[in-house]
């Protein structure tokens, strides 16, 4: 007779013995690595990203244990077809509460958050990007949920919002892969000028 347990590693074990989205992405819109020093595990993880900005294919390579493995290909597959958005909410949500738990051993959390971490530098790999090649009247600042300075300066002015949480709270931006924190900071301190 099989143990309460063993369903629970069969969706893992089936992601390590025919693993998903192994490999590179030709020409990708993003790469994002990630590594622990702990375990030696390292990720990298490349994306499409469509017109819409949503996750059109996504693959990784990894080198390190079987929940490693695992979970970069039940990550990957949960965030395929994604919004760019929704895929950074889903790994940072994921990231904090060792995602999926009641599959990874708490001792093993930590190959779960190297996967989040992965996509989230890819994110924002995209992000950055995005800002650069942005051509709108108003800076870019959150590329996640396509949020201009402008939008930003007046949702402070009308608020009186002093800290990332709170514009974040206002208008989304922020909300995402979160590598616009810094130009927030920047919006924020001038406005007290």
């Amino acid at each position: 007779m099989a143990s309460k347990t063993e369903p629970k590693f069969r969706d893992l074990r089936d992601h390590f013995l025919k693993p998903l989205n192994v490999g590179e992405i030709n020409e990708p819109d993003a790469v994002g690595e990630a590594g622990s020093f702990t375990c030696g595990g390292m990720l990298r993880v490349s994306l499409r990203i469509n017109d819409q900005n949503r996750i059109a294919d996504l693959k990784f390579r990894a080198i390190g244990c079987s929940f490693l493995v695992s979970g970069a290909s039940l990550l990957t597959e949960t965030v395929k077809n994604k919004a760019v958005a929704e895929a950074a909410l889903f790994a940072q949500s994921a990231a904090q509460t060792a995602w999926p738990s009641s599959e990874i051993p708490s001792a093993r959390a930590a190959c779960i958050k190297l996967c989040c971490d992965a996509l989230l530098s890819a994110i924002q790999h995209f992000s950055d990007s995005q800002r650069a090649q942005w051509n709108g009247d108003d800076a870019l600042i959150c590329s996640c949920f396509g949020v201009s300075e402008s939008t930003i300066e007046r949702e402070i002015e009308a608020r009186d919002l002093t800290t990332i949480a709170e514009v974040t709270r206002a208008c989304r931006a922020g909300a995402g892969c979160r590598s616009c924190y810094s130009l927030i900071e920047d919006i924020l301190e001038n406005s007290k000028q």
